[in-house]
């Protein structure tokens, strides 16, 4: 009991039903609370550049020189960007077909979304965040032709970890945010708005199992592996994935693990800590989503020149998203600034009920990776006997 008290998902669960019963009693004034909304947003969309920086330039740089890296490390990336974006074309589909953000409100609530007409070099041209994210990638190719590469991968390490614990901090003020997020939705749109999260929610848990036990599950069959041998072998780190909400704390044993089942050294070594930043498949799946739940939530008709833009962005701003709790929201923001259609409506209600997804998330997450590390070692022609189907 002790331990659900002190943990924050209880405290903003109980600030959503707060400001459920807040907005529904007194509209006008909850109305009021809008922004409370906004400035908790835009001190999130502080974190983006740095976090997008950083992530993605330590991904790249930590893979050591390109050269050595060779025929393994050529099949990780192609392998991350396939399923990851095939992972981010589920989302989309199952989102669009299902609606899980749409809301019966007046016509004077309905948008048009411009963004339609631009291409995606003038969508860089005039957004800062893919403008560093593409840095970072240029950064981080650069380091790895240094000598001194591990001097500076020590100090954006510690850089890193100083601008993650910020945003801890500022996650403390999630409840406060949820309720005044919530409170402002149920006073506008009143009850009906609970619907369309409850949907979302049900229908992203089940995209995810979906993508996990038939996706990932299909790709271990080819070669003759079992998807749930794999499951009960990596037990205690979903376990541990579960209880943080962060795939980053399970990593050491994990990699332990596939070390175990008979992946390489090598491979491990490589696979894994690059698949923390380039293959975060229930990362994919909630971005892609999320981006037209808040389009639908917004009455924002979303044409299939915008469709195709949304995934080229998300192919590379799904990159910058860490294994860390939080980070995946803050992509999200960073995302909808690049359409050009973000919308705190909608944004402020996603992050009341983040933290009960970002456990699918990071699940998800960590079995993408080792489904990765494990294809990995079959190409290279390695032999894993424990999750023989």
């Amino acid at each position: 009991m002790r331990k659900v008290l002190t943990h924050l998902s209880f405290y903003v669960l109980v600030a959503i039903i707060a400001g459920v019963l807040f907005g529904l009693y007194f509209p006008a004034k909850a109305q009021q609370l809008e922004p409370i909304s906004k400035w908790f947003i835009n001190i999130i969309k502080v974190f983006t550049f740095p976090i997008i920086f950083l992530t993605v330039t330590l991904g790249i740089a930590s893979m050591g020189d390109l050269k050595k890296v060779g025929r393994i490390g050529i099949r990780s990336l192609l392998y991350f960007e396939v399923v990851s974006t095939f992972s981010l074309v589920i989302g989309v589909l199952v989102a669009l077909w299902i609606k899980p953000g749409k809301l019966n409100i007046s016509a004077e609530n309905t948008n048009t979304n411009k963004s339609g007409n631009f291409n995606l070099l003038s969508i860089i041209a005039q957004n800062p965040n893919l403008q560093i994210l593409i840095a970072a990638i240029i950064v981080g190719i650069a380091l790895n032709y240094l000598s001194n590469r591990e001097k500076y991968l020590h100090q954006l390490g510690r850089l890193t970890h100083y601008v993650f614990t910020g945003l801890k901090y500022v996650l403390y003020l999630a409840p406060i945010a949820a309720f005044c997020g919530m409170a402002f939705a149920i006073g506008k749109y009143g009850l009906k708005t609970i619907i369309p999260l409850g949907k979302l929610m049900g229908t992203m848990y089940l995209t995810m199992a979906l993508f996990i036990f038939i996706v990932l599950g299909l790709i271990l069959k080819y070669y003759k592996l079992s998807i749930f041998k794999l499951l009960s072998n990596i037990k205690e780190e979903l376990l541990i994935v579960f209880g943080t909400s962060s795939s980053e704390p399970a990593m050491p044993s994990l990699m332990n693990k596939l070390e175990k089942m008979g992946c390489s050294k090598a491979v491990v070594g490589l696979v894994v800590p690059t698949g923390y930043s380039f293959n975060l498949d229930g990362t994919s799946i909630y971005l892609s989503m999320a981006v037209i739940f808040i389009a639908q939530f917004n009455n924002i008709h979303l044409s299939i020149t915008d469709l195709f833009t949304l995934l080229l962005i998300l192919m590379l701003t799904s990159k910058g998203a860490a294994g860390v709790s939080g980070s995946g929201f803050l992509v999200l923001t960073s995302t909808l600034a690049s359409m050009h259609i973000i919308k705190t409506d909608g944004m402020i209600l996603l992050f009341g009920i983040d933290k009960f997804m970002s456990e699918a998330r990071a699940i998800t997450n960590i079995i993408g990776n080792s489904v990765a590390t494990i294809v990995i070692t079959k190409m290279e022609g390695e032999t894993i006997h424990q999750l023989k189907d």
